[in-house]
């Protein structure tokens, strides 16, 4: 075997047994300004190919141990950038298409004319460097389209955000001109209503007063049950539209959890519901009214609770991050239908055959007068879960 580097018009390997045709074309492709790798049969010639890497082998079709036709399937699979021309003693048609359908780039017949052998390999690294360069294009396209394909997903999914954020913010915002436009009705109802309603019960006690008949009795206590009744609908109808008065004190997440629970204990052991607490994080304490927060989670899990009246499991997660304080509330209950979901702040709606529908819409009030927000992040058969999040910082 001989070799020699240099700067070159390219690098070729000969395999061939002959010894005067390796001399022989050595010298002609040296003199053409070619680096030559030879070899004197098929083993070899593969060690060498694996060490240079040439953009040619030129390859004896007759050998032995290896045969040429082996030799160029192996190299034309193991190394697909280098190609290959056969040395033949014989051509024919049926050789020829032999050559081809294995890989072969040309065939040349023994003997040879040096001119022509330097044509047909200048051509053939003509049409390799094509090739190559043409497979270097299509995997530039083929990485510019999955480029493109990646811009277009991530810019869908900006655009998706983008979208969710503001029809998240159109519904904040439909959300607090009801608050408002409730407040406006409920301040002059309260008005217009109490006073009436105060003559009522007044007069009902004092009918009572006089009368001995317990029937008839029995008739006024149902008048001051009413009465009561629709004074409680308005204080939940000013609580849900403004703010009452408040006086803020340090609060601790976790202690108003468990008084909260422990106040639904008699409940929760009724209904065979199982309490799974979760406090990962305890937030700090920070300043707020106790019985605001307190309310909150009164009517979710007053909420949960009738929505699991034949037992099922109620979770409460606390935890914090790096600017929230975040509880999550889950019930195993049937879940809220999905077209109800958009609805269920909305002051005055319930699915409930009882109540006043105010609950939540009291929970939103309280949630974003400290500057959080409450979302419903799963509702489906399994259940639900309400998240809220309140800043580290408070009010």
């Amino acid at each position: 075997m001989m070799t020699e580097k240099n700067e070159s018009k390219g690098t070729i390997l000969i395999i061939d047994d002959e010894k005067v045709i390796l001399d022989l074309t050595s010298i002609v492709l040296r003199n053409r300004g070619y680096t030559v790798h030879t070899a004197s049969d098929a083993t070899s010639g593969m060690a060498v190919l694996e060490e240079c890497r040439p953009q040619m082998v030129l390859l004896d079709y007759m050998m032995p141990m290896v045969d040429g036709l082996t030799a160029l399937k192996q190299i034309r699979q193991r190394y697909p950038d280098t190609y290959v021309i056969i040395f033949t003693g014989k051509g024919n048609e049926e050789l020829a298409v032999e050559l081809m359908k294995a890989g072969a780039s040309d065939y040349i017949v023994k003997p040879f004319n040096n001119q022509n052998l330097v044509e047909r390999i200048e051509n053939v690294l003509r049409i390799r460097d094509v090739e190559l360069r043409n497979q270097e294009l299509l995997q530039e396209r083929e990485l510019l389209l999955a480029e493109i394909e990646a811009w277009n997903q991530e810019l869908e999914r900006r655009v998706q955000q983008k979208s969710e954020a503001l029809q998240q913010a159109q519904a904040e915002i439909v959300q607090s001109e009801k608050l408002a436009s409730l407040g406006y009705l409920s301040a002059g109802m309260a008005h217009e209503i109490r006073n009436p309603l105060n003559s009522i019960s007044l007069f009902a006690q004092l009918l009572k007063s006089t009368l001995d008949d317990p029937e008839k009795v029995g008739y006024v206590d149902k008048i001051l049950k009413e009465a009561d009744r629709i004074d409680d609908i308005m204080r939940k109808l000013l609580d849900a539209s403004k703010r009452p008065r408040f006086q803020l004190s340090e609060v601790r997440l976790d202690r108003v959890i468990e008084a909260t629970l422990e106040a639904f204990r008699p409940q929760i052991s009724l209904h065979g519901i199982a309490v799974v607490k979760e406090f990962r994080r305890i937030p700090p304490p920070f300043q707020a009214d106790p019985a605001e927060i307190e309310q909150i989670f009164t009517n979710l899990f007053l909420n949960s609770i009738h929505e699991m009246n034949d037992g099922g499991s109620l979770t409460v997660v606390l935890d914090q991050d790096e600017r929230n304080m975040v509880i999550r509330i889950a019930d195993t209950g049937p879940g809220i239908p999905r077209e109800h979901v958009a609805k269920i702040f909305d002051p005055f709606f319930t699915t409930k055959t009882s109540g006043s529908g105010l609950g939540l819409a009291v929970v939103l009030r309280i949630v974003k007068t400290y500057d959080g927000r409450i979302d419903v992040e799963k509702s489906d058969e399994s259940g639900t879960v309400f998240a809220i999040r309140l800043p580290l910082s408070g009010v």
